[in-house]
């Protein structure tokens, strides 16, 4: 992004250790061949780099990286889980330009993008996946192995045992609801299924591409007795949703929010509660409920294009964001890094804006590879004909 048990509310105020408590169980428990410039000036090349080390250090990986000049990115809204800070602090820090291209794309549109423009200058070098779509990547063959100067940070578990991916930042799936147009906002699935919620209820993506989306059909099956093995339960309950009226296709974003189109959106906590700060002067009343009745969390993952057209850009970018100053930038935009218990041991963490996280007891756990898989087949073959019609 799993069973805690959560307590949230909408100042997104809670006790540190709670805090803390829910990261060290989730960290338990998310174009084209390499330019002739890839090369730092000893002939190291950066496309087969598998730590900054192979460089020469990561001074040697700063230099080539400078001379490549810019990072292909995909899929990065400037307003999830505060991209737009750490685009930005990456750019200042290096002088790299970080062209992103369609913010809103889903996670396999990222692997569409990577397979289709194979050998291309304007494939993406650096991606972030949903995680059943980083196994299926790695699977295809197409991320390169390459371990951050963090790795042995990054818990077993949370990370490829190759390093062609390893987790970044998670979090809850949530009921986000507009207060000034729902009278009474939903607080669990079960509530969902109100007719007071007709055509209100909607996805922040479509679940056999998005990340978040998939996640919430998860969430929606433990809510209805399902398990890691079985999330049959949460195409039935989409199901429902669409035959009674409440589950809307338009796919929410802050967009649809301010237009009134999404008023209620399941979607990861970092998420709702970023945009509940967003809309604090933009008319929306944004609150924001981690559902009792289906308590999923799950990491994002980071990934290098095997075939990344700025190889050494690709690798700095990884560093970047595994450095303290990344993950505390995710932090500051709601979601929980996957190193923060290191951090925290380290005295490194942003502890003010480790207090703004929603308050999550509970040790949660994770679909296996092989669960996801089976529930990414399932999806595959069922989603279209659950809310059809």
């Amino acid at each position: 992004m799993p069973v805690p048990t959560p307590s949230l509310s909408l100042p997104r105020t809670a006790a540190l250790g709670g805090s803390l408590a829910l990261v060290a169980a989730l960290a338990l428990t998310a174009c084209g061949a390499a330019p002739e410039n890839a090369a730092t000036p000893d002939g190291k090349n950066a496309a087969t780099a598998t730590s900054a080390a192979d460089l020469g250090g990561l001074d040697a990986l700063v230099k080539a990286a400078k001379k490549e000049g810019a990072l292909h990115a995909i899929a990065l809204p400037r307003d999830w889980a505060n991209y737009g800070a750490l685009i930005d602090g990456f750019q200042q820090k290096y002088g790299i330009k970080v062209e992103v291209e369609n913010p809103d794309a889903s996670s396999q549109d990222e692997v569409n993008a990577v397979t289709s423009r194979k050998g291309q200058d304007r494939a993406p070098d650096v991606l972030d996946l949903g995680s059943s779509f980083a196994l299926s990547a790695a699977q295809q063959g197409l991320l390169a192995p390459y371990k951050v100067a963090a790795w042995n940070d990054i818990p077993e578990g949370q990370k490829d045992p190759k390093a062609r991916w390893y987790n970044d930042y998670g979090g809850y799936v949530s009921i986000g609801c507009d207060a000034k147009r729902v009278k009474n906002c939903p607080t669990t699935f079960k509530d969902l299924l109100k007719p007071e919620y007709k055509g209100q209820v909607a996805l922040n993506g479509n679940p056999t591409k998005s990340g978040s989306a998939f996640g919430g059909v998860y969430a929606a099956a433990l809510a209805q007795g399902g398990s890691f093995d079985d999330i049959q339960p949460g195409l039935d309950f989409f199901a429902a949703l669409k035959k009674n009226g409440n589950y809307t296709p338009v796919e929410s974003t802050p967009a649809t929010v301010e237009k009134g189109e999404t008023p209620i959106s399941i979607d990861w906590d970092y998420l709702n509660a970023g945009y509940a700060e967003e809309f604090k002067s933009k008319g929306p009343d944004w609150k924001v409920a981690v559902p009792t009745d289906g308590r999923y969390a799950m990491y994002y993952s980071q990934a290098i294009n095997k075939d990344a057209p700025h190889p050494a850009a690709a690798r700095l970018w990884q560093e970047y964001l595994y450095s303290a100053e990344g993950q505390n930038l995710w932090l500051k935009g709601f979601a929980r890094p996957v190193l923060m218990p290191a951090m925290d041991k380290a005295g490194t963490l942003d502890a003010q804006a480790a207090l703004k996280l929603p308050a999550v007891s509970g040790i949660p756990s994770f679909p296996t590879e092989t669960q996801q898989a089976k529930a990414k087949t399932v999806l595959a073959q069922g989603w279209g004909k659950a809310v059809s019609g």
